[in-house]
């Protein structure tokens, strides 16, 4: 059974079972591979090469362009910096995307080594990894909430009015008991670091 950490002088301690523990490594592992920078292959081109291993996209990339499909997912974790004008948004998104998405995995790559190396059922965390692990978590519930659907209370009404009309079975239960349960997890380990 879940215990929500608390802060242990420059320590943050929880207690999560191995079932829990391989739930919440599970949704950071896929939310990682979600946002996992692109691999380019070489161009050809030495500069259009360059800019690459500098994780900036060429121009003309036509993952830039307004016609590519985009996960509405992605929306919400790499948010578009100028809705009015979208081509200073595609450019913005060029030049920064690689990074924040290498940021992101990083977070998510942390919070698993920690969960993974936990002493049994005590997950300890400094404040480095405490940090990485709330930021990781978020990104984690971003991903859940978008699939679910919530983007305003209105839809967590809608939300909690279908679950209760659901069958046991449905896909959508057990998303949003993952919510519930990274939600829970997020605010205690925020609430500790702020303490």
């Amino acid at each position: 059974m879940a215990k929500a950490f608390k802060r242990k002088g420059d320590r943050f301690v929880a207690r999560l079972d191995d079932v829990e523990r391989e739930v919440v490594v599970g949704l950071l592992q896929q939310t990682q591979d979600f946002l996992e920078p692109a691999h380019r292959e070489p161009t050809g081109d030495p500069f259009d090469d360059l800019v690459a291993t500098l994780g900036v996209r060429p121009l003309g990339d036509p993952a830039l362009t307004p016609q590519a499909p985009f996960d509405p997912a992605l929306e919400r974790l790499l948010p578009t910096a100028n809705r009015e004008d979208p081509a200073l948004a595609a450019e913005f998104r060029r030049l920064t995307e690689h990074g924040l998405r290498e940021r992101k995995t990083a977070n998510l790559a942390t919070a698993i080594e920690v969960l993974l190396a936990a002493d049994g059922d005590k997950v300890t965390l400094d404040q480095a990894q405490a940090q990485a692990m709330v930021v990781a978590l978020t990104d984690v519930r971003l991903l859940l909430g978008e699939r679910l659907g919530l983007q305003t209370d209105d839809d967590a009404d809608a939300l909690q009015d279908r679950l209760e009309a659901a069958s046991e079975d449905d896909p959508q239960l057990y998303l949003a008991a993952y919510y519930d349960f990274m939600t829970w997890l997020q605010e205690s380990l925020t609430q500790a670091l702020m303490s």
